[in-house]
């Protein structure tokens, strides 16, 4: 009876857990990141939700309500055509993730397959490769996104390919580094032994060890990629009038922010509590995901 009384206790033995339950119990133990994550949550469901949250057309103008101060009918007033502030930072929220999403999107596919091509075939084509990376590298992001949104002409369109393409270098740089390394593992080299073709071994073993970090840069990269959309759109090269983008609204209150103030903060502080948020959750990411953190 003692022994089968001692048994419960033996047989409640700690179980293992995987790679993701760890991932989540050290994210979880970050309050910042965990703070950062519920931002973001909020941010999104205010764009999928974004018809039941503003009840006022963001586009509808009533002149004789312009530049009005916040106010239980308008929460965060009106811009200067009387258009209610709340309804279109609502209604941006879709605009600006849309282009943080898009653009790291085309950066991060364009990045990895560039910098995996490179990394396993070596040689002249991966100098080449690179060289070209160099080279976009050595002018400043805004500069090239700028010049590249120029020449197709302004559009939430065309700002998202120009940011995308002015990130493909960090994406292929971290790809190329990490192919580098897996590459010479164990697994991939049991794997070519075995007659595995170099496509095989691509996409089956070498992708998917290296989708860590990038996954990461990723999360870091929308922060980016919003602000710099949010500059280009100030400067007049993103989404064009009357639409709704938090850089093209700062733009629009520049020239009467003294007497309607509240027209320029509250678009500033929806970028830059995007921006934080991004920031934070993507730190605690790769926190998280660093085998070295216990």
């Amino acid at each position: 009876m003692a022994a089968s009384a001692t048994l419960p206790q033996a047989i409640d033995e700690p179980v293992a857990r995987g790679f993701a339950y760890d991932v989540w119990r050290r994210l979880r133990a970050n309050p910042v990141a965990l703070t950062g994550a519920a931002v973001v949550v909020l941010l999104l469901l205010a764009a999928i939700f974004a018809p039941q949250l503003a009840h006022q057309d963001p586009l509808a103008q009533n002149l004789s309500l312009g530049a009005s101060a916040p106010s239980g009918q308008h929460l965060m007033g009106t811009d200067k055509l009387g258009r209610d502030l709340f309804a279109r930072i609502v209604y941006g929220s879709r605009i600006s993730i849309r282009i943080g999403f898009v653009a790291v999107g085309i950066a991060i596919t364009a990045g990895t397959l560039i910098g995996t091509v490179a990394g396993y075939a070596g040689g002249a084509l991966d100098a080449a490769l690179m060289g070209l990376m160099d080279v976009m590298l050595a002018f400043p992001s805004i500069i090239l996104a700028i010049g590249i949104t120029t020449v197709l002409g302004p559009s939430v369109t065309n700002l998202m390919i120009a940011i995308g393409v002015v990130y493909v270098p960090q994406y292929a740089r971290l790809a190329r580094s990490s192919v580098l390394q897996v590459k010479e593992m164990e697994f991939v080299e049991a794997a070519r032994a075995l007659g595995a073709r170099s496509i095989r071994l691509i996409w089956r073993h070498i992708v998917p060890n290296i989708l860590t970090p990038l996954l990461v840069q990723a999360t870091l990269g929308i922060a980016t990629a919003e602000l710099e959309a949010a500059g280009l759109s100030y400067l007049g090269l993103g989404a064009r009038p009357p639409a709704p983008e938090w850089g093209a609204m700062l733009n629009d209150a520049r020239d009467y922010w003294l007497n309607a103030p509240w027209a320029l903060i509250f678009p500033g502080v929806a970028i830059t509590v995007t921006v934080l948020a991004f920031n934070l959750f993507g730190d605690g990411l790769r926190d998280a995901l660093d085998p070295k953190m216990k």
